[in-house]
């Protein structure tokens, strides 16, 4: 299981470094529309049932809204901030969702929570990719960070359950654990990105804790149809969606506080 998992990640870093820095930007840009798409696939399985119709359908409703929403974009009928704010509106709901957790979980909310966390993710990310590929991989490593973090303290230190009833693993000293190695890579983002840690520090440490309601939320999808992994992408890690839960929640804030970091 540990060889398959390092196998996996090592791939996962290289594709990652190719369509980061060697993919031409508009083909980057379609790799991850792409990336969205399988993981529309993924949480169509959120809907139960047997058989793909549902997954199929979850692709086909993102694929058309993304067509929709390039349009409104390129017409000048939205903005992409707007699209931000949702998202962390979505975002903020689903925390309060995750107080009264186990719910019923009405196909409603399940699709609607596909539009809202999978459409603002694909834009905020497909910004960021174009203002600077270097940013992109800044916030990854910052929701990396928080992960691993949690992990490793979590495994030494973890007593008291951050959220026992949606995913038991995971702990309050986890969480501390992770943003103390997120607080450690903003001092040399800092530098390297030449901000001011005062001001990069809170925000690096806000979007840490909003990864940690993004992973929440997806294993809450994902509790409520007895399912341990979103698919089977990755060896050793479970499918797309569980590499990248954390990713749709930070991705947006990232996004809206670029402008007032001085970053674009």
């Amino acid at each position: 299981m540990l060889k398959q998992r390092l196998i996996s990640a090592v791939i996962a870093v290289i594709v990652l470094g190719v369509v980061l820095f060697v993919l031409p930007l508009s083909a980057a840009r379609v790799f991850i529309a792409g990336v969205i798409l399988v993981a529309a696939w993924e949480w169509g399985g959120f809907f139960g049932g047997t058989g793909n119709a549902w997954r199929v359908a979850c692709v086909a409703v993102i694929a058309i809204l993304q067509l929709l929403l390039l349009f409104a974009l390129e017409s000048g009928w939205l903005a992409e901030i707007l699209v931000f704010v949702i998202g962390l509106l979505w975002w903020a709901a689903a925390f309060c969702w995750l107080q009264f957790y186990p719910t019923p979980v009405p196909r409603a909310l399940t699709w609607l929570a596909a539009i809202l966390v999978l459409l603002p993710a694909w834009l905020a990310v497909d910004y960021i990719l174009r203002a600077s590929s270097a940013l992109l991989l800044f916030v990854l490593i910052i929701v990396w960070a928080a992960d691993i973090g949690a992990y490793f303290a979590g495994k030494r230190f973890g007593r008291v359950k951050l959220a026992p009833r949606v995913s038991p693993g995971k702990t309050w000293e986890g969480v501390f654990g992770g943003l103390i190695l997120v607080a450690l890579i903003s001092f040399v983002g800092a530098r390297l990105l030449e901000l001011t840690l005062v001001t990069l520090l809170p925000f690096s440490i806000g979007i840490a804790l909003l990864s940690v309601v993004g992973d929440l939320t997806v294993s809450a999808f994902k509790r409520s149809v007895a399912m341990k992994d979103s698919g089977k992408l990755f060896p050793g890690h479970g499918g797309l969606l569980d590499r990248i839960d954390s990713v749709t929640a930070a991705a947006p804030l990232f996004a809206l506080g670029m402008g007032w970091m001085g970053m674009y």
